[in-house]
């Protein structure tokens, strides 16, 4: 992930979407096929180790937290790479309650699980929940990184049918871009000019009959024309590595953001030979693993030994990459040596990685249900990516706090931004629609730092206990609720909007 460079607003992450197939209405499975006319061990077509996933979901509605979800249904591509392991995308199987796979040569529909799921590279792994269907079938093999300007072929299950498909075309780019799925992260991916649509996602891309990549995302409407992406190889075997003890550790995070040294009196103010060599440190994280040994302005010169250009490329197995990809490769515990140049002086400095925790607050939250507290009528809500953009607020502090959380610390002092989302009318909160999407500060003269504080903070009956008093964030005026009839109203209005818990704080 390239978090070292990574800004709030990346134009391409609202341009480039993940592939999910068509949603349709569920079917009725198909009945199943005579035993004579299914395919038998040694028959195997080389691509029938590549299956159509169909997943039923059930989406979280962060408007109306407290029901389930609005279900839904669509498909993809996976492929094995393993004894009864196939590999996808995590936005195929993200927030799904059903899996089915098939194979091109066995409409019969065979349910499956997920094993581990990778949000902050768009991977997962699943299985068949009966693995004898799939004994036969031969493992793909995994290769390397294409040359620019090679043929490859993408295989999978598009919309526009229910058979395999299979596209050509050639590899354009090998860069950093950013992963959609979670709308923050950026690893490696490849470009290639091969129809990748929507259900392609998933399945591999083949190069002389190895898997080279994994299709995942593409431009969407009229942006680009025959520009597909795809997952390479090396974040592949780094999601393979990391489940192979049982579970999946996320990718590390330096959490330093750097600029070139390129102005020719820049680099000799710094003391630095003009030899295209250097980035200096614009910010360092004080929750990330650069905290204390990193200092801003220092120009990082090499990292594990690698020289660091200018323009922050960094040279690995022979490629020049975003230096991120040295952390990309690594896992939780392993070190970093930088060369670093401060103050004139060369140094040597040991990072020892770990992950970077504040920033899931921004990215796009999976398989997870939201939290709230209600309250007669007020619903409040901890700030996060999806909530900014289910309710569409475009309240400027809420942007402020929400595009600064990370690099002004704000998660230091709120670890939840708590807000207030929505005002269910009663009469006991008439006027009050003007609060909604404010940022609540205290209640009752209780700060408020997490959801539990609030929950607790509206129970208790502070001072003469006769209202209840909530500071919200640089408002002047406080929002104030006498208790005795918030109290005596907060059931009415939670069986008249249907609301069938009060709270949600994560617990289960």
């Amino acid at each position: 992930m390239s978090r070292l460079l990574l800004l709030p607003a990346i134009a391409i992450a609202a341009m480039v979407l993940p592939l999910k197939g068509e949603e349709k209405p569920a079917a009725a499975p198909p009945p199943a096929p005579d035993s004579e006319n299914r395919t038998k061990p040694g028959d195997a077509d080389p691509f029938e180790a590549i299956v159509r996933i169909e997943a039923a979901f059930l989406q979280p509605d962060y408007r109306i937290p407290w029901q389930g979800g609005r279900p839904s249904s669509g498909s993809g591509t996976g492929w094995l790479v393993g004894k009864n392991r196939f590999l996808t995308n995590a936005h195929v199987v993200s927030n799904s309650t059903k899996l089915i796979i098939r194979t091109m040569n066995d409409p019969e529909p065979f349910e499956a699980r997920i094993l581990f799921i990778a949000h902050d590279c768009d991977l997962a792994m699943i299985e068949a929940v009966d693995p004898k269907p799939f004994e036969h079938l031969k493992p793909f093999q995994i290769d390397g990184i294409p040359k620019l300007n090679t043929e490859v072929i993408a295989v999978g299950y598009p919309i526009g049918g229910d058979r395999v498909s299979v596209t050509r075309g050639v590899v354009s780019r090998i860069d950093f871009q950013s992963y959609s799925h979670s709308g923050i992260d950026q690893h490696l991916a490849i470009q290639v000019d091969a129809a990748i649509n929507p259900g392609n996602s998933g399945g591999p891309v083949l190069q002389n009959g190895k898997v080279v990549g994994v299709a995942f995302q593409g431009y969407s409407g009229s942006v680009a024309q025959n520009v597909g992406y795809m997952i390479p190889v090396p974040v592949i075997n780094r999601f393979l590595k990391d489940v192979e003890d049982g579970s999946y550790d996320h990718y590390m995070d330096l959490a330093v953001t750097d600029f070139p040294v390129e102005n020719p009196a820049q680099i000799k103010a710094l003391g630095l030979e003009d030899n295209g060599l250097g980035v200096m440190v614009a910010n360092v994280d004080g929750a990330s693993c650069a905290a204390g040994l990193l200092e801003v302005g220092d120009v990082i010169l090499s990292l594990d030994g690698s020289p660091v250009y200018t323009n922050g490329l960094i040279r690995v197995d022979g490629e020049l990459v975003n230096m991120n990809e040295v952390v990309e490769r690594k896992f939780a515990g392993d070190k970093i040596k930088a060369e670093i140049l401060r103050k004139g002086e060369k140094k040597s400095v040991e990072l020892t990685l770990k992950r970077y925790l504040p920033y899931l607050t921004l990215g796009e939250q999976y398989n997870q249900r939201p939290k709230y507290v209600m309250y007669a009528g007020m619903l409040f809500q901890p700030m996060n990516r999806n909530l900014m953009e289910a309710h569409s607020i475009r309240d400027p502090l809420v942007n402020y706090v929400f595009d600064n959380y990370m690099t002004k610390e704000i998660f230091k002092d709120r670890p939840e931004v708590v807000i207030l989302t929505t005002i269910l009318p009663d009469e006991v909160n008439s006027y009050l629609q003007g609060y909604q999407h404010s940022i609540v500060d205290e209640v009752n003269g209780m700060k408020i730092k997490t959801m539990k504080d609030l929950a607790e903070a509206l129970k208790k009956k502070e001072g003469d206990g006769k209202f209840v008093v909530i500071k919200l964030l640089e408002k002047n005026r406080p929002l104030v609720l006498k208790r005795e009839l918030a109290d005596a109203a907060h059931p009415v209005i939670m069986q008249k909007y249907d609301v069938s818990e009060e709270s949600y704080l994560g617990d289960e």
